[in-house]
C-alpha cells in the first residue's frame, strides 16, 4: 500500500516537471531541428550524413536544455499570473518545490554549456548569450507590450539560427521562411495574451491587450496576419521550395476564417481555438518541411 503510494507520488512528480520544462515543446523543438537540418539548411544529400553528424545532436541538446532551463524561470516569475490563468496546470507544477526547480534550472543551463562546448566556442557564446537572453526576458522583459512579444518570438526561434550559423547558411530562402515562422509565432503569442487578459491585468502584466484593449490587439494581428500572406505568396512566386508549396497555398485561405472567427468573438473558448489552429499550423508546417527535399 504504501510502496504504491510512493509510486504515484514519484509518478506526479514526473508530470509535474514534465509539465514545467514543457517536454512536449522541448521534443518538439529537437525533431524540428533535425528536420529541417536535413531537408532545408544542410547542402548534403545525404539524409544519414546529417543524422550521424554529432554535432547537429549536440546543438539539438544544448537548445533542448536550455530551453527548458528558460521554461523553469518563467514558471517562477509567472507562478501568480499562470494560477488565474491555467489553474489546473498551475497546481500540478507546484508539486515540485522551489529548490528543486532552481536546481534543475542550474544543471540543465550546464548541460546546454557543455553540449554546445562540445561543437565549437562560438556556439558555446551562442548558447551563453541565448541563456542570458532567456534569463533577462522572463525577470524583466516579459512584462511589456511590443518588445515582450517580439523577443519572446526571437527566443523561439533562435535555435534555428544556432543550425543556419553552424551550417554557414543564410540564404534569403531561410530568411523568408524564417520570417513566415516568426509572424505565425507572434500571432499566436498576441492570441495567447487575448486569451490571459484576466490574469495579465490583475498581475499588473502590460501586455497589448491590458494597455490598448481586445480591438487594437486585433489589429495588430490582421496587420501580421497580412504579413504573413504576403510571406507566403513570396516563397510560392520566387522560390523552387518543391511540394512545400502547397503547405504554403494552403495556410493563405487558413487565415480567412482565422480573421473571421478573431473578430466575431471575444470568449476566450474561441481565443483558444485560434490559438490551437496556430498550433497545428506550425505542426503541419514542419512536416512539410520534409515536402521540401522532393
Amino acid at each position: 500500500m504504501s510502496f504504491s503510494f510512493f509510486n504515484k507520488k514519484i509518478l506526479i512528480k514526473i508530470l509535474s516537471l514534465f509539465s514545467v520544462v514543457r517536454g512536449y515543446n522541448v521534443i518538439f523543438m529537437i525533431f524540428a531541428q533535425l528536420v529541417s537540418s536535413i531537408f532545408i539548411f544542410s547542402n548534403s544529400n545525404y539524409v544519414i550524413s546529417v543524422i550521424l553528424d554529432y554535432n547537429i545532436w549536440f546543438i539539438a541538446l544544448s537548445s533542448s536544455s536550455s530551453i527548458s532551463a528558460g521554461y523553469i524561470i518563467n514558471n517562477f516569475y509567472d507562478s501568480d499570473k499562470d494560477l488565474i490563468n491555467r489553474p489546473l496546470k498551475t497546481i500540478l507544477e507546484k508539486e515540485i518545490s522551489g529548490r528543486t526547480k532552481l536546481f534543475v534550472y542550474v544543471f540543465l543551463n550546464i548541460l546546454a554549456l557543455i553540449f554546445s562546448a562540445l561543437v565549437s566556442f562560438k556556439a558555446l557564446l551562442f548558447f551563453s548569450f541565448y541563456i542570458l537572453g532567456i534569463f533577462i526576458y522572463s525577470i524583466k522583459i516579459s512584462k511589456y507590450p511590443f518588445i515582450g512579444n517580439f523577443f519572446s518570438v526571437l527566443l523561439v526561434i533562435a535555435p534555428f539560427f544556432a543550425i543556419s550559423l553552424y551550417y554557414k547558411n543564410f540564404s534569403m530562402e531561410i530568411i523568408t521562411h524564417a520570417s513566415f515562422l516568426f509572424f505565425v509565432i507572434l500571432i499566436k503569442e498576441l492570441i495567447k495574451d487575448l486569451k490571459n487578459l484576466k490574469g495579465d491585468f490583475t498581475m499588473n502584466y502590460l501586455t497589448i491587450p491590458v494597455i490598448y484593449g481586445d480591438k487594437l490587439t486585433k489589429s495588430y494581428i490582421t496587420i501580421y496576419v497580412l504579413l504573413v500572406i504576403a510571406i507566403c505568396f513570396n516563397l510560392i512566386i520566387n522560390y523552387d521550395i518543391s511540394l512545400m508549396v502547397y503547405f504554403y497555398f494552403f495556410s493563405i485561405p487558413f487565415f480567412f476564417p482565422f480573421l473571421y472567427l478573431l473578430w466575431k468573438f471575444n470568449d476566450n473558448k474561441y481565443y483558444e481555438t485560434l490559438h490551437n489552429s496556430l498550433k497545428v499550423l506550425i505542426i503541419i508546417g514542419l512536416f512539410s518541411i520534409i515536402l521540401h527535399g522532393f
